[in-house]
């Protein structure tokens, strides 16, 4: 039981790595990780007394 925690452990902090080199080297590959940006705009109505 030991060695299979110990083996998920070393997986997933590998797998933490690989996504964080990833998201370095995304765009390079042809990966765009921003966001699209859109301008909104929103009416407001005022009321004053």
């Amino acid at each position: 039981m030991g060695k299979i925690i110990k083996w998920l452990f070393y997986f997933s902090a590998l797998a933490a790595v690989a996504l964080i080199i990833f998201a370095y080297i995304g765009p390079f590959l042809g990966f765009d990780f921003t966001p699209k940006q859109k301008i909104i705009n929103i009416p407001v109505e005022l009321h004053e007394n």
